[in-house]
């Protein structure tokens, strides 16, 4: 298995990480975009270009530095890529033995080669360091552990129903696109790098997160250093809900609302909820990633806390299966008092 890559960009940010990557990122734009790859530089290019004016449109900080990337990795898809969200996750903040806020979370994602290709980008920002899962070419935050602050991660939020049944599933599907591109909000997962790289605690965050306009509905959640730092942020585009303490994420609000549809079914979210309330605060590392919060869209696994120096270990799932679950497609990363190491799964 490889291990996953680990970078210092502390100066330079994701540009550096993409010029220092490109193999890398073109190896994951063939894997993740293979099944368009006969008529890619017919078909992407259009779709890039849908994306690049919704980012002119979004409130984004980081368009320049977005649109650079595209212009030194130089193949389609790239801006596509950056664009796209994330299918589905499990998400769990917890006090461990220690009372000590931590986050675990999956993240499922349609995509093949994630697992594989995910690395460790070490990053900063005028309010301090932190370590982001992420992936060469990308711009925005989806998982990552500031020491001394937070950390946090993002889920997808139910979609947005106007119709009934599933024959009005693409009406909506089609109008919640067309109101994301038309929005000036922030990408979510470019509103949570900007958090980590302008929050100097877990409340700052929380604020921040819970009052920029959003382009789409999004789930935040967050751990900070102190007991009690847990905090979940429901949003839709302009509206905020903000439940403190222990949490379980997946698709859904937290209180299921009527105009809205879970993504993923009712039985799965329940399901996934079920097994991770099951599993103990103290459980070896990984030991909670299996069915059904495993499943063949599993890319990416996460446990993580920033108290102190913070700590924070992941690991890549791809194929091929294993009792048709996916298997580790990396040896799992640790990463304790600011000193990575990649340890055999």
């Amino acid at each position: 298995m490889n291990a996953i890559h680990f970078l210092d960009v502390r100066e330079g940010g994701p540009v550096a990480h993409a010029t220092a990557r490109i193999d890398a990122a073109a190896a994951l734009r063939k894997a993740c975009l293979g099944m368009v790859a006969p008529m890619g530089r017919v078909c992407l290019p259009p779709i890039d270009r849908i994306a690049a004016n919704w980012l002119k449109r979004s409130a984004s900080a980081y368009r320049a530095e977005l649109e650079h990337i595209v212009a030194i990795l130089g193949f389609p898809g790239a801006m596509t890529l950056n664009m796209s969200y994330l299918f589905a996750c499990t998400t769990q903040a917890y006090e461990d033995e220690r009372g000590l806020p931590r986050l675990r979370r999956t993240l499922d994602w349609p995509f093949h080669g994630l697992g594989k290709a995910v690395e460790i980008a070490w990053q900063s920002g005028v309010a301090g360091e932190f370590y982001n899962a992420t992936w060469p070419g990308a711009v925005g935050v989806l998982s990552a552990m500031a020491p001394g602050r937070f950390c946090a991660v993002i889920n997808q939020a139910p979609m947005k129903r106007r119709t009934q049944g599933s024959l009005g599933f693409a009406y909506d599907a089609a109008l919640n696109l067309r109101d994301a591109f038309a929005s000036e909000g922030w990408l979510p997962d470019h509103l949570l790098r900007y958090a980590f790289e302008n929050c100097a605690n877990f409340e700052e965050a929380v604020d921040c997160i819970a009052s920029a306009p959003l382009a789409r509905p999004t789930l935040f959640t967050l751990a900070g250093v102190r007991r009690g730092e847990m905090a979940l942020i429901e949003r839709t585009e302009l509206d905020a809900r903000v439940l403190r303490g222990p949490v379980i994420v997946v698709n859904d609000w937290q209180e299921p609302q009527a105009g809205w549809q879970a993504r993923m079914s009712y039985e799965n979210n329940v399901s996934r909820k079920a097994a991770m309330r099951a599993v103990p605060i103290d459980a070896p590392r990984f030991s909670w990633v299996r069915e059904p919060v495993l499943n063949r869209l599993t890319r990416l696994a996460v446990e993580m806390c920033s108290v102190g120096a913070g700590d924070l270990a992941a690991r890549g799932y791809e194929c091929p299966y294993v009792k048709g679950q996916p298997a580790p497609a990396t040896q799992d990363f640790c990463l304790r008092a600011s000193t990575p190491t990649a340890l055999a799964a």
